[in-house]
Order: C-alpha cells, then structure tokens, then sequence
C-alpha cells in the first residue's frame, strides 16, 4: 500500500542478517524452486546474498517474503522456516547462548546481543510471574509480523531446544500480535497454549525450564563469545571499515546527501585521504552514494505518491531530467516505467 507523505527511509535501514533470507531460499528451494523463481522481482542478487553478511533492509526483505508467500500459497511459512533453522544460524550468539551455563543467562546474553542478528525489535526479560521475553517492535512489520515472528521464535525455539534438551511446546506459552488465523493450528508446533489479537508479542517460559542446565555449558568457551560478541556488535554499530561507516552515515541522512567535502569533515579526513582510504577498500564515494539514492527512489516510487520531480527534489537532484538518465543507469528503466509495475533488471 502506497503512503501519502515522505516521513522517513526507515524501511531502508539495516533490519536483519542475510542468514535468515539465506534460510528462507533453502526451504523455498526444498520446495522445487530453483533460483531464478525465487529471487524474482525482488531485486537481490543470489551470489551477494550467500557472500556478503551485510544486514539487509526491511524493504529488501519484505520484497522476498512477499514473493515467497506468493508462490508457495502457504501463510504459516515463517513457522515453516523457523523451523528449518539451525542454532548455528545464529552465528556467535547462538554459540554463546549454548555455552551459558542455563537458560536465564542465555536469554540474558539474546538481549543484550540480539542487535548482532536483527534490528526489527528491542528484547526485554520481565517478570510477569513467571519469566517472560518480550518483543517491543521498532519497525512497523505490517504485513510481514506474522511470517517474520513465526520465523524468528520458530528459530529461537529450535535454539532452547538444542540448549536444554526439553521437549519446549509443553513448556511455552505465547501471546502473538496479530488476529487469530485460519490455520492457528500450526501454531502448536511451537507452544502448547498460544492466543492472539495482543498489543506485543510476549513469550512465557515455564519454571522449570529455568532450573534447567545447559547442555552445552562451557565457562571459558562462553567467556571468549561474549568478548566476540562485544567485538562484533561495536564494528556493527560502528563500521568495520571507513566504507561501512561512510554508508551507515548515509543511510542514517535525511534530506540532501553530504558532499565529498562534508563527509570527510564527519570523518576527520581530508577529501584526498577520505578518496583514497574508500579506493583502498574496494570503493568510492560516488557509489557509496548510487547505492544508496538507487534504493531510496526506488522506495519512493513504490511505496509515494511522489511526482518524478518530487522524488529527484527528495533525493537531492536539481535537474529531474538528470535524474531520469542516472535512474535509467541504475535500473534499465526510466522512473515512470519502474513505477507502473515493469522492475527493471536489478
């Protein structure tokens, strides 16, 4: 559905690791479709999504979950990838999390790591009588929360699975964030007592399962994974690099994008060192820049109700015909092309 005003690019901000998009192909794959189908449309490349761990947006992965849906006819398929991922999906986290020595700490370790793996949601541990986890959203997920919370608890599960060796149904009880379904059966897969229509979703862990050792407990394994985890959420945060900082500089810009000149000042650089440190890394400003505007104006021409002329105003373009040549490059189409429904060759 189209929205009526330029609010923000919230949608194009870093959302989720490409693991759980990687996760999503193989079962789509396991389905009988082949790669070409499967990425269709959504304007991701199979190559860069299986090499690259850098976070894809939630316009990038609404995109792919759409299509998936679309073609398998099956809306309890987030449950069914859920299911499909293993707990090293997680990566260090997950690691960390199997090494703790129980699940209190574990859960303890997912909240304070949980920005290692997604940005969709903030985590909190409360007492409501019991421990609970819950999910306070920071993206509005629309149409996406039920695939996109079957897939991340349908995940979590298989995790606390492989940490207490429990049977985890008997021993769950979820309140989920959206009408009760046609198909709310399947939801018994992952909790015996679940109900819906709740403001947040909120998961209740039974007493038992807090007095339940790891498996996996390893003090000094565990003690190392959290120094990576810290090592890796600030280069997260942070940048690993001059280009990753540079490009979270970006996509955090609203309005006209820095010049040359200004981002090296953000950086404290001079133009010519700022020019020579992003060569060095494979890119340059220009690009960094394309690739951000490319994506903006695509959103734009989706999800607006933005003249051509507005969206070249929004992106920084004095001349909409200049911008219509660089679209074109970008795409293989001109923007009103692109916006009546033909999405180029990305």
């Amino acid at each position: 559905m189209r929205v009526n005003a330029l609010d923000s690019f919230q949608d194009l901000q870093p959302a989720l690791h490409p693991v759980y998009a990687r996760v999503l192909c193989t079962e789509l794959q396991a389905r009988g479709f082949d790669r070409d189908t499967i990425l269709a449309g959504t304007r991701l490349n199979w190559q860069t999504l299986h090499d690259s761990n850098q976070f894809l947006n939630f316009d990038q992965m609404r995109r792919l979950i759409l299509h998936a849906l679309g073609l398998t006819a099956c809306p309890w398929l987030g449950l069914d990838v859920g299911f499909r991922t293993q707990a090293s999906a997680h990566g260090m986290l997950g690691a960390a999390m199997i090494a703790s020595k129980d699940l209190p700490q574990a859960m303890l370790l997912l909240k304070r790591f949980a920005g290692l793996r997604q940005n969709l949601a903030d985590l909190h541990i409360e007492d409501r009588g019991g421990l609970c986890v819950v999910l306070v959203e920071k993206v509005k997920l629309g149409d996406l929360r039920e695939y996109l919370y079957g897939q991340l608890l349908g995940g979590l599960a298989q995790l606390l699975t492989a940490l207490t060796g429990l049977e985890l149904p008997p021993r769950l009880r979820i309140e989920w964030p959206f009408d009760e379904p046609a198909w709310a059966n399947q939801y018994a897969r992952i909790a015996a007592h679940n109900s819906f229509g709740h403001a947040q979703l909120v998961v209740h862990l039974d007493p038992d399962l807090l007095c339940c050792p790891s498996i996996g407990s390893d003090s000094d394994a565990l003690q190392r994974l959290v120094r990576d985890c810290e090592l890796q959420l600030n280069r997260l945060e942070h940048g690993a690099g001059l280009s990753d900082r540079v490009r979270l500089r970006l996509q955090a810009t609203q309005g006209r994008m820095p010049t040359l000149l200004e981002m090296a000042h953000l950086e404290n650089l001079t133009e010519r060192t700022l020019i020579r440190h992003l060569k060095a890394e494979g890119h340059s400003y220009k690009q960094l820049v394309d690739a951000v505007r490319v994506e903006r104006a695509c959103w734009l021409l989706e999800q607006t109700e933005l003249t051509v002329e507005q969206v070249s105003d929004a992106l920084g373009y004095e001349d909409p015909s200049n911008f219509s040549r660089t679209f074109r490059r970008w795409t293989g189409l001109i923007p009103s092309h692109y916006r009546q429904g033909d999405k180029g060759v990305g």
